[in-house]
Formats: structure tokens, sequence, C-alpha cells
């Protein structure tokens, strides 16, 4: 399944912040966009934030970009979406 990012990188941690009216969730990683550095970091993220392995995921499109389109394999869009909303959750309540 593909899953749209917007991310900012270079910030003070990486983690997920919100889910954008266009669709997109926003994310925001701790390394720079220099050498690919945050491509990892989002990769590393997005395998964190689903619970899956990181070689499950990968940038489909948008290495250069801070949006980004993002391949989970092993999930359906459903799975993917709830987890998404259950960890969004979790920040709101704290």
């Amino acid at each position: 399944m593909k899953l749209s990012l917007r991310v900012q990188p270079g910030a003070k941690r990486s983690a997920l912040l919100a889910r954008l009216a266009s669709g997109e969730y926003k994310v925001a990683v701790a390394a720079p966009p220099l050498e690919g550095r945050a491509n990892e970091a989002v990769v590393e993220l997005v395998s964190e934030l689903l619970g899956i392995k990181r070689r499950q995921v990968t940038v489909a499109r948008g290495t250069s970009s801070r949006s980004k389109l993002i391949e989970v394999e092993g999930l359906d869009e459903a799975d993917v979406h709830a987890r998404l909303a259950a960890r969004l959750a979790e920040l709101d309540s704290k």
C-alpha cells in the first residue's frame, strides 16, 4: 500500500505530528536532508509507528522532496490508517 507523507527534516525529534486535510500524514525527523539521511529516518520512523520491519518500508517517490510516497508491504490500507490514527490519538491524550 502507498502512504503519502509531508516530512519536516532537521526537527528536534522524530515523530508523527498530524493528519493533514489533504490526507497526507505530517511527520518530523531529526535527521538533516543530506545524503539521504532524512529518507532513512522516515523509513525508520514509519516502520516503528506501524510496528513492522524496516525492510517492509521504502520511499517510492519524493526522495528529494518534502512530500513523499512511501510503499508499505505486509499491511493493507485500513491497517495502516488504523495504526497511525491510534498513534495520533495517543498524542492527543497526552
